[in-house]
């Protein structure tokens, strides 16, 4: 398999995406293409032993900024990393895309060169996040601000056959995001696609109300762009508030440090269960290629994660199963 990486992607690329290339290569023996300035990257990789023949690189001077106007960005800056990268995947150059850059550019470029699987109306971003009773799905967490009903069916059919296949969950349970658990609450939005999403033919279970989300109970958690976006971000924003507090209310005195000393193990625990680097990243389900967007921090852990969840994506033939999905279903 050959994986293209954005090598200008992130907060801390180069160094961080080169750092998890090599470990990737070490521990899955994958093959990568690495685009960025040739000499930037070749500085990175500098530091490392590795084999040679696993790392090439594609030399690209521009890079995109996550100021710039997404899709101006990427029909101006055709030389840029994450331009390079898709096209590689567009001409079958390479297996899989993973960027932890601009989560617009990536998208629109995403859409506008790798192009979108036929039938399927708008591709939708699809993170795996971690919950109390276990990992679960929030799609579209980005992509589409505003959907129509039979977008959301779609985004359905879609997360339903990722989570299936990657996380081997038979049969995993569809919920629609909503203010309340009844069949008649929501917006126009909700309504209509609820009555949708009942007559398909996979378990769906109904409205979800946020609260009850990080659960883990419903596996494939349904919404727009904006909401999805929002329950992403208050998501990640709480977890790493309340990892803050802990931390300061165990360093406040002698005899909590060593309370937290005894319960090291737990708290070790529970971080690496709500940790995201453990997911690596987002799929971006729609498209005709495997797309994967690692989060902007990401660090060297995150983006090897993100290269095993390529690998995944490939191994199960996500990408056919799809066609074949939305053949079926089409709304």
């Amino acid at each position: 398999m050959r994986i293209v990486v954005d090598g200008m992607g992130g907060d801390y690329s180069p160094y961080a995406v080169i750092e998890g290339c090599i470990q990737a290569i070490k521990e899955y023996n994958v093959d990568i293409v690495v685009t960025g300035p040739e000499e930037l990257i070749n500085k990175e990789l500098d530091k490392y032993q590795y084999n040679k023949e696993k790392i090439t690189i594609i030399d690209c001077k521009e890079i995109i900024e996550n100021n710039e106007h997404p899709v101006m960005a990427i029909r101006r800056k055709k030389n840029s990393s994450i331009y390079k990268a898709l096209e590689l995947v567009k001409k079958g150059e390479a297996d899989a895309v993973i960027s932890a850059g601009s989560t617009g550019a990536f998208l629109a470029g995403a859409t506008l060169i790798v192009g979108r699987i036929k039938g399927v109306n708008r591709p939708a971003l699809a993170p795996i996040m971690p919950g109390k009773n276990g990992p679960f799905m929030v799609i579209d967490c980005g992509a589409n601000a505003e959907c129509k009903p039979k977008n959301l069916v779609q985004f359905g059919q879609m997360g339903e056959v990722y989570f299936e296949n990657i996380l081997k969950i038979k049969n995993p349970s569809v919920g629609l995001v909503n203010i309340g658990s009844e069949e008649e609450k929501g917006n126009e939005l909700t309504k209509e696609a609820h009555k949708l999403l009942k007559e398909c033919n996979f378990n769906f279970v109904g409205n979800v109300e946020p609260r009850e989300i990080p659960t883990g109970n419903v596996n494939v958690v349904v919404c727009d762009g904006f909401v999805g976006n929002t329950i992403l971000k208050t998501y990640e924003g709480v977890a790493a508030n309340i990892f803050s507090t802990l931390k300061e209310e165990i360093m406040s005195s002698t005899r909590t440090k060593i309370g937290g000393i005894m319960l090291k193990p737990v708290f070790d625990k529970f971080k690496k269960d709500f940790d995201y680097k453990e997911y690596g990243g987002a799929a971006f389900l729609g498209v005709n290629g495997i797309c994967i967007k690692a989060h902007g921090s990401s660090d060297a852990k995150a983006l090897k994660n993100a290269i095993r969840q390529a690998i995944s994506f490939h191994e199960n033939n996500i990408i056919n199963k799809i066609k074949v999905h939305i053949e079926k279903k089409l709304v």
